[in-house]
């Protein structure tokens, strides 16, 4: 009973992960109708509502403009950790994929948000298999490179990217980078070079160019 529980959990979470990652691509093709489907396996309001705002919201133009080279919330790693090398961040994120076979379907780099969000997905998804195999081994494994991912790369900046679209208009966005920052956590040990939002009440307040 315990590893049926544990198993259901398991594929929840591996499909509310892949929810938020497909909510950080860009709305083309089969798009909405793949939201949809991933909107049905959870119970989760938040991810619902922004579901349900994407269906009005999304397009690929809106996509670009805020996650496209120079836009007001870049969408990579590397935008937001200036004090590593790009070529060594991208070597260690790659390195990961391949010891976990994860080949993301997607035209991004290695450090995109939609692209480790999804692997995320993915290993929520071996661990299920691995539990239902009874391996408890590649269970704890598993579990132990999430965590490590989760705390050396998503965690570095989720948060600055969740403060850059809680102050935009566009509410599926924000919705979902706020189901995604309750899941990483804030980044402790703090190194985050500050971003600005993408839009401000403050008279000062101007658009800062990530680099993409």
């Amino acid at each position: 009973m315990k590893a049926k529980t544990q198993k259901t959990n398991l594929l929840r979470e591996a499909a509310e992960w892949r929810l938020i990652s497909l909510m950080f691509e860009c709305p083309v093709g089969d798009w909405q109708q793949n939201v949809k489907n991933l909107a049905d396996e959870t119970d989760e309001a938040q991810l619902k509502t922004a579901a349900e705002f994407a269906k009005v919201e999304a397009s690929e133009g809106l996509y670009h403009s805020i996650f496209g080279p120079g836009g007001p919330a870049p969408a990579r790693e590397v935008s937001y950790r200036s004090w590593v090398q790009p070529g060594y961040l991208l070597s260690e994120l790659s390195a990961f994929y391949k010891a976990f076979s994860y080949q993301p379907n997607l035209q991004e780099s290695p450090d995109h948000i939609a692209v480790e969000t999804g692997f995320m997905a993915y290993l929520k998804l071996k661990q299920a298999f691995a539990n239902e195999c009874g391996d408890k081994e590649n269970v704890e494994i598993t579990a132990k490179a999430a965590k490590t991912f989760n705390d050396e790369h998503l965690a570095k900046f989720t948060e600055q990217i969740t403060k850059s679209l809680a102050s935009s208009d566009i509410e599926y966005l924000a919705l979902a980078s706020a189901a995604l920052l309750k899941r990483v956590g804030k980044d402790k040990d703090k190194k985050i070079r500050q971003i600005l939002p993408i839009l401000g009440d403050s008279e000062d307040s101007f658009f800062e160019c990530g680099e993409i």
